[in-house]
């Protein structure tokens, strides 16, 4: 056992947090719980997390699941592809491996959704196989313990790590040694502002020694986000609010959303236009408030209008009117219009 283990797993022990997938370590329980971490902080996906695996336990749920229903479990969580991407994984494993995941990291990796992070923490921890998972706190970790300023983002550099996070390895306890180095990047190792004096590898951290701790790991500078204006039109009926489905690809795939017009900034009139398309004429009454969401890559600058209209058109495919029940219940919409309906990107 490296020096880096023997420091580490005592101090896991003590203080490893109590979390439900800890609790009952399947593969399954795992898998959705690495996925939904990928982007998401572990206090805001605890709620997630247990709704999803009440209703659906196993992957053979996951797979027959209703693809909007599974979008409506995952709203809030955003980046939606990882969803539909664990649902494409969870039909392979109903039709190649009988409903269980399987025992190897190269099974695990050929799956969609899965990359060498998430088929490393579960092969590692549901199955005890030595395989390595490092992620943002793992590299972080590294970076300090080595006191190496090299760019982390370079896959020549990440695989340097893996290696060294690999040769500390316990042969007979790479589960707990990866959830271990996790913990620690979370809990200790913390980006801004380590708190070196609690770390269980002070002794051996050469980045603290050096006083570079906090300045490592280095990255190349973020590139500036694409802003793009979004006009949405906000119309009730009687028989509920305007809704249109965004296409198969891409951005917030198949996802419901009030009619909104990106990359474009339209008048009333204007968009009394786009809506004569679907035979609807609308009484306006206010403009909305300047709202903002970030992605990944872009930003999207949001106005445009609330109004109404008496008479109730027939709709065609990829719009539908949704009362204030099915909103919250049945219709999946991204957080990016939470300015405008409370309902969007809440917990379905």
């Amino acid at each position: 056992m490296g020096a880096v283990a023997q420091a580490l797993l005592p101090w896991f022990e003590k203080n490893r947090r109590l979390l439900p997938f800890r609790q009952e370590p399947s593969a399954y329980h795992i898998w959705v719980s690495e996925i939904m971490l990928q982007q998401t902080r572990v206090a805001a996906a605890l709620p997630y997390y247990e709704r999803f695996v009440a209703e659906l336990p196993d992957p053979a749920a996951l797979a027959a699941c209703p693809p909007d229903r599974l979008r409506k479990l995952w709203q809030g969580l955003g980046y939606y592809s990882r969803a539909a991407n664990m649902q494409k994984a969870a039909r392979i494993v109903c039709e190649q491996y009988g409903g269980v995941l399987p025992a190897s990291w190269e099974a695990l990796r050929a799956l969609p959704g899965i990359g060498d992070y998430t088929a490393g923490a579960i092969a590692s921890i549901a199955f005890g196989i030595p395989a390595p998972a490092v992620d943002g706190n793992v590299l972080r970790v590294f970076a300090r313990l080595f006191d190496d300023d090299a760019d982390i983002t370079r896959p020549a550099v990440r695989r340097l790590f893996t290696r060294r996070v690999m040769e500390q390895m316990p042969p007979d306890a790479p589960g707990p040694y990866n959830e271990a180095l996790m913990e620690l990047g979370a809990l200790v190792c913390l980006p801004a502002a380590p708190r070196c004096d609690a770390c269980p590898l002070a002794a051996l951290c050469r980045g603290r020694a050096s006083g570079r701790a906090a300045a490592l790991p280095c990255k190349p500078p973020k590139k500036e986000k694409t802003r793009l204006p979004v006009t949405v039109a906000l119309v009730e009926s009687p028989a509920g609010l305007l809704l249109q489905r965004r296409p198969a690809g891409g951005l917030l795939a198949n996802l419901w959303q009030p009619p909104a017009f990106e990359g474009r900034t339209l008048t009333r009139d204007q968009l009394d236009g786009e809506l004569a398309r679907l035979g609807i004429r609308v009484r306006w009454e206010a403009a909305l408030p300047a709202a903002r969401h970030v992605f990944t890559h872009r930003i999207w600058e949001l106005g445009g209008w609330r109004g109404r209209t008496a008479a109730v058109a027939a709709l065609p495919d990829g719009y539908a009117w949704a009362r204030g029940e099915e909103l919250a219940e049945r219709y999946p919409v991204p957080s990016a219009f939470r300015a405008y309906l409370p309902q969007a990107g809440r917990r379905g």
